[in-house]
């Protein structure tokens, strides 16, 4: 059996089911290409009697022939089986199949992959589905049917929050999410590549914890080289994925595309009303049902305020291939090798480096309270702004993680990505003391605030550094399994 990194809480969950003793309806879904259906093949493969994967783009005909031919696979049988011609027919067949050909005592998995798609216009898939469900699968108490689809709003509007016949049916939901950096490392080690933690991070930076795009890491690669080869050359895995991503999980991906390529210019996020006004969205819920889409789907991710409500949330683009692609593969003239060493002598790369590394810190919220040791205390995770009228003398500030705890002390975190000790100079301890004086002013805290940095290497200790930094928080912290 393949190994499988990771996903210690998903095969919990698929366990328990698996040995439940009433049927079991399991929505699987998240991003393209973050190993869904590598988890339900492998971990739950000797437990599979039926597979069928939904075809993109395909007529409905088509996907009644491929029903036919999964279903003869199924049975072994040695000769073509004839299509169905329709859902309903299909879902009977699967049913005398289910009573008189397996157990009723061991546990029954039929895998619906790319759920979605078989979702054809006119086809009555969907409502053929819910009826054999409600009607004989839940009759059968050693049966597991597991849904997966990569359209996760498509995924929670018709099954999770469906009105019909689905309606509180699904037993079970998983949101699959990209790798942690330590599950990262686990995969690139079982894969046997050697790579340093700085390399690690500079890989998740452009790429995520995508498994599919970290499987096509070679051995004997730097960090350089793969982001050459996958990004900066005419077959590279990555040069064309960004238009592939949006039109496999939305219908209608324009604006969504829109909001990413938006959010992709402002790296510190935008207000919901910020977004409108930039994209040029009415503000309605069709916005916010896109903004809800991209959450979902994994490109996108609100931050509350501190002091603020929900709707005042700031979303920021935490894909960081969607991030990377944009700042630098689109419309990219340089290609073959050396591309990316010599991106990073830019501007532009200083400052994707550091909106990058804050989105990956912000992802390992967790990891960053352990290694301050405040794990056990409850805490709460928010942002804040400050834009200053016109009249008034103070400069604008910006806090991009605080963690506000129950034992009434703040968290000021500042996130910094550097190739070595990070430097706090003259210019910049004046700026962090603006920050911590107009947070307090502006907030009217009465909280202890603890300025911290969370770097590759640490801050160097020079006298802007004393007095000023209250803890540190390194890279490889960041990298600690929970």
């Amino acid at each position: 059996m393949k190994k499988l990194i990771g996903r210690r809480e998903e095969i919990r969950i698929l366990d328990q089911k698996l040995i439940s003793h009433e049927p079991e309806l399991i929505a699987v879904y998240g991003r393209r290409r973050v190993g869904k259906t590598y988890l339900i093949r492998t971990h739950l493969k000797q437990h599979i009697a039926f597979e069928l994967t939904g075809i993109h783009g395909a007529s409905l005909n088509e996907q009644l022939a491929n029903f036919s031919l999964a279903f003869g696979s199924a049975l072994k049988s040695p000769v073509p089986i004839a299509p169905v011609s329709n859902w309903l027919q299909a879902f009977h067949n699967l049913d005398t199949y289910l009573l008189n050909n397996l157990s009723s005592e061991k546990p029954v998995v039929l895998f619906f992959d790319e759920f979605p798609w078989l979702n054809t216009p006119r086809s009555n898939f969907l409502r053929a589905f819910d009826h054999w469900w409600n009607s004989s699968g839940t009759k059968r108490n050693n049966l597991k049917v597991v849904i997966c689809g990569s359209a996760a709003s498509w995924m929670i509007e018709k099954v999770l929050n469906d009105r019909g016949g689905l309606h509180n049916r699904v037993t079970q939901t998983i949101r699959l999410s990209p790798f942690t950096l330590d599950e990262t490392a686990a995969f690139l080690v079982n894969k046997g590549i050697s790579l340093d933690q700085y390399q690690i991070m500079q890989l998740y930076m452009a790429m995520g914890g995508i498994p599919f795009y970290l499987q096509h890491i070679l051995p004997g690669e730097s960090s350089a080289q793969v982001i050459d080869r996958l990004c900066f050359t005419q077959n590279g895995l990555l040069k064309n994925e960004f238009d592939n991503l949006f039109q496999s999980l939305f219908a209608h991906p324009h604006q969504h595309e829109k909001i990413v390529r938006a959010l992709a210019k402002k790296g510190k996020g935008l207000t919901r009303e910020e977004i409108i006004v930039a994209c040029k969205l009415t503000t309605g819920g069709g916005t916010s049902k896109i903004l809800k889409e991209l959450e979902e789907s994994g490109f996108t991710t609100p931050y509350t305020p501190f002091g603020k409500s929900v709707n005042e949330s700031i979303y920021r683009l935490t894909d960081e291939y969607s991030l990377f692609y944009q700042q630098f593969i689109e419309g990219s003239k340089a290609t073959g090798k050396g591309t990316w060493i010599r991106q990073s002598q830019t501007p532009s790369y200083i400052s994707w480096c550091g909106f990058a590394f804050e989105a990956v810190c912000l992802k390992h919220t967790p990891q960053i309270k352990k290694a301050l040791d405040i794990a056990g205390v409850l805490t709460e995770e928010s942002s804040w702004r400050y834009h200053p009228a016109k009249n008034q003398a103070r400069q604008g500030a910006q806090i991009d993680l605080l963690l506000d705890r129950q034992d009434r002390c703040i968290n000021l975190c500042e996130m910094k990505f550097a190739r070595d000790e990070f430097v706090i100079d003259k210019k910049y301890a004046a700026e962090l003391d603006n920050k911590v004086n107009a947070f307090r002013e502006q907030t009217q805290t009465r909280k202890t605030l603890f300025l911290t940095f969370v770097t590759s290497y640490g801050v160097k200790h020079n006298d802007h550094y004393t007095g000023r930094v209250h803890a540190e928080v390194k890279m490889e912290s960041l990298f600690t399994p929970l």
